[in-house]
């Protein structure tokens, strides 16, 4: 099943690896990034920041798309981390089995504007967002699981 899909421009660090790994109990994490996946290096920085415990894959995004399904079998308890909401508008393109998306980590740069501490969007983002929100989908901002929970429709 999965637990939760974020997007983080970080992808895997130490706050999720364990804050929200724990708290969601994941067994499986998954890296939909097609740069990170085609870098043996990366994907081996990647490797020493999950949680133990856990089994990490780096997957490009037409290959997390084609496991989805998968992810069904109750033996999995799945993280999926993206890194823009370009790859997170596909997957739920894709998926229907996707209920929530998280913002945790978008950074500020040129063109984009900070709705959050941890969040800066431009126009793409905002398109993106509110096509995934149309679909049903929930999106919250929230950077670790304790704080509170902020849907981006209150946000923006």
């Amino acid at each position: 099943m999965i637990k939760l899909v974020r997007i983080d421009d970080r992808l895997l660090h130490g706050q999720v690896a364990f804050a929200w790994s724990r708290h969601l109990d994941v067994n499986t994490v998954i890296v939909a990034n097609d740069q990170a996946a085609s870098d043996p290096l990366k994907k081996m920085t990647l490797n020493l920041a999950k949680a133990p415990g856990s089994t990490l894959y780096v997957k490009t995004v037409t290959e997390t798309i084609e496991i989805l399904p998968k992810l069904e079998d109750p033996k999995f308890k799945a993280l999926i981390l993206v890194d823009n909401s370009k790859d997170a508008l596909a997957l739920v393109e894709s998926y229907s089995g996707i209920k929530s998306i998280n913002l945790g980590g978008m950074r500020m740069a040129e063109g984009k504007k900070l709705i959050s501490r941890a969040i800066a969007v431009d126009e793409a983002d905002k398109e993106n967002l509110n096509e995934i929100i149309s679909r049903g989908i929930e999106v919250e901002i929230r950077q670790v699981p304790t704080d509170s929970k902020k849907l981006y429709e209150t946000v923006v």
